[in-house]
């Protein structure tokens, strides 16, 4: 009886080390916004979640995504307008470039 119940325990500690062990990969969305002077803001919609990214000469990054469909909103000063990217796909532990963004006047 001993015997069964110290494999069942050794059996039990590797399935959790094996499944346990299993790393969500995460991936991201970059960006550069022209002109760069343009970009007020840059958000990221998921549902009713939303992030928002540091601009700098603007260039964006969101970091540590799950695999899923985004939204990314930017926020035009004026007089340049407001921009939406709709259904970005963000596969695992890859980053999706939007290449450049041109703002409208």
């Amino acid at each position: 009886m001993k015997k069964l119940s110290l494999v069942m325990a050794v059996m039990m500690v590797i399935s959790l080390v094996v499944f346990g062990s299993t790393k969500i990969r995460l991936g991201g969305i970059t960006g550069k916004i022209s002109p760069p002077e343009g970009v007020a803001q840059v958000a990221l919609v998921a549902g009713t979640d939303t992030l928002r990214a540091e601009v700098s000469k603007g260039i964006f990054t969101f970091i540590n995504l799950k695999e899923g469909v985004y939204k990314v909103w930017i926020k035009g000063n004026a007089p340049y307008k407001d921009a939406t990217i709709e259904n970005v796909a963000v596969k695992d532990s890859s980053t999706t470039d939007l290449g450049e963004i041109k703002l409208q006047q």
